[in-house]
């Protein structure tokens, strides 16, 4: 038997390497090198282009319990992260090179997988495929899905973070010099904090909320909040960043215990060999003139080198609500399956998992099992219902939460405890959904 995945990102690969460990041939188009994206540096697979932490390991937060359970599913790249992971307090983040050629050299090397470096743009409905083309999708690619489902895409612009290298930093002014410390000192001291006082962060704003941006493409602009441009969210108020990703609290200096801060900026490793080193949530469209000022306005990064600047791209995805059944199985055909962002899942955790997910139903509708189907009890059945939900007014990307699980029936002894305390009732919700995916084996 064989199945043709399409995109070689995170769901792609994830998809691909599930198949192919499973007996099945993979015919695996990935259109990089030949034709780059916006966003993309090179031709590896699943890379990654923005943030390069899949978020926290703790399956007391949302995006931790969905990795488990991409554990408990059998993820391979959720194992080669690890193995590639660089520090990053209670997250899981990787050295994105050393993981990306990791996948690469696994799938290259892997004897059920034929790589095709050419651009996908003819969907065949006869033929089992799983399309994974990401927020990056060709727009041939987009004009075949549109013909296909009679639906219009939606689109929304993402924002990439600048990149800094570590030496840059300064960690030795008598004042506001950079610290390394993780909030309320949970996990290890991963993160690299750049402190301003008041006026400093004032200066910062009049560049941020003055600066040129970069032409935006010509079709309406929908803004994803899970990744809002930093000046966007500059622009709905002077302490909106104060309270977003530069906020102070649960953030000391051990040199200066007693200070309070006004503002910080937060910097997480970027690299396995810690040379780099990415600004948290400064996903940004200024022009890159304007971002090197804004930068080096703070004053532990006055003489910070930028090895990459921010950039912004559009991203798309397809109305999952009317295309895909919760199987990530489409209406359009039987044979056809979606996986990843193109679907309106957010995140990388998001995509490796949903690229998990479509290929383990594909198993089974190639063998005439019944597709799987999780309950909203499980973060990722949860995820699944949320983006496959009929009844969507206006239907928008999404990342793992707490918001979209099934509550839990609690006797009132119990349930007054956990809702009271919040680790508590997610502890309970995890352990929950933990205990119905060890069942399924």
């Amino acid at each position: 038997m064989k199945v043709t995945v399409v995109g070689g990102g995170l769901a792609g690969s994830e998809a691909a390497l599930h198949l192919a460990e499973h007996g099945i041939e993979v015919i695996l188009y990935e259109m990089r090198p030949k034709t780059s994206t916006n966003a993309h540096t090179g031709g590896d697979f699943a890379e990654f282009v923005c943030s390069n932490s899949l978020g926290s390991v703790a399956i007391t937060n949302a995006s931790g319990l969905l990795k488990h359970e991409g554990e408990l599913l059998g993820s391979n790249l959720l194992k080669i992260a690890k193995e590639n992971a660089v520090p990053s307090g209670n997250s899981l983040s990787v050295d994105r090179v050393g993981f990306s050629q990791a996948v690469t050299q696994i799938i290259r090397n892997h004897p059920k997988i034929k790589v095709v470096n050419e651009e996908y743009s003819k969907i065949n409905l006869e033929t089992p495929t799983i399309i994974a083309t990401g927020p990056l999708t060709s727009q041939k690619l987009t004009a075949e899905i549109k013909k296909l489902t009679g639906e219009e895409n939606f689109h929304f612009f993402d924002a990439i973070a600048p990149i800094i290298t570590k030496d840059s930093i300064d960690f030795n002014s008598a004042q506001n010099s950079a610290f390394y410390a993780s909030r309320w000192d949970k996990g290890e001291a991963d993160f690299i904090n750049c402190p301003l006082n008041k006026e400093e962060y004032e200066e910062f704003y009049n560049i941020l909320t003055t600066a040129e941006r970069v032409p935006l493409k010509d079709f309406e602009v929908k803004f994803f909040e899970g990744c809002l441009p930093v000046e966007v969210l500059a622009s709905r108020g002077k302490d909106t960043l104060r309270f977003g990703p530069m906020k102070p609290v649960g953030l000391k200096d051990s040199r200066r215990e007693n200070e309070r801060f006004w503002a910080v900026v937060q910097l997480r490793q970027d690299d396995k060999i810690a040379s780099l080193y990415n600004l948290v949530g400064f996903q940004t469209n200024l022009k890159w003139g304007e971002q090197k000022r804004l930068i080096q306005s703070i004053p532990a990064l006055r003489e910070a080198q930028i090895v990459r600047y921010g950039v912004m791209h559009a991203n798309t995805f397809i109305n999952s609500p009317k295309i895909l059944e919760p199987t990530l199985q489409s209406k359009i055909s039987p044979n056809i399956f979606f996986a990843g962002q193109l679907t309106g899942v957010e995140g990388y955790t998001e995509s490796i998992v949903t690229g998990l997910f479509a290929a383990i139903n594909m198993l089974n509708f190639l063998y005439g099992r019944n597709l799987l189907q999780l309950p909203s009890k499980t973060m990722l059945g949860a995820l699944l219902s949320y983006i496959t939900y009929p009844e969507h007014k206006q239907f928008q990307p999404i990342n793992s939460n707490w918001g979209i699980v099934e509550p839990m029936e609690l006797d009132k002894k119990i349930y007054k405890g956990a809702r009271k305390n919040k680790e508590l009732k997610n502890s309970m919700l995890a352990q929950r959904s933990i205990d119905y995916l060890k069942s399924l084996k």
